[in-house]
């Protein structure tokens, strides 16, 4: 973990693979749709993995901060470095320094195209939806 996500707890901390993935179980618990993990390690300095999804609401978008956030505080002792978006809730991000996880409204996504920016990178599905 890089000096990574604020800990507040002394619980054990997760490689960026895991965390990622963890997130990306947090956000499907709450009906995250489109959730897919991107690695980026190979292409940019500041983080390993992106985890990109998408809520059909703001409201919703917001319900999945929530879970992630409570999830890896409850779980993990960890609370992101820095949150964005969360008033406006089209997109937020969270960065949790070794995984960046941006949740949009899915006008927003189409909008700015992450998965297409990074398109080179090894990327996988998550969940069913």
């Amino acid at each position: 973990m890089n000096a990574g996500a604020q800990r507040i707890t002394d619980q054990p901390s997760l490689a960026p693979q895991e965390l990622a993935r963890t997130i990306a179980e947090l956000a499907g618990d709450r009906k995250a749709i489109d959730i897919r993990e991107l690695e980026v390690h190979e292409v940019v300095g500041y983080t390993d993995f992106f985890v990109v999804c998408s809520g059909n609401t703001d409201r919703q978008t917001k319900a999945i901060h929530d879970a992630v956030y409570q999830g890896l505080k409850d779980r993990y002792g960890l609370i992101p470095r820095r949150v964005e978006g969360l008033g406006e809730a089209r997109w937020i991000l969270m960065d949790y320094l070794d995984v960046v996880v941006h949740v949009f409204v899915p006008d927003a996504r189409d909008f700015y195209r992450l998965e297409q920016l990074w398109g080179e990178v090894p990327s996988r599905a998550v969940g069913s939806a």
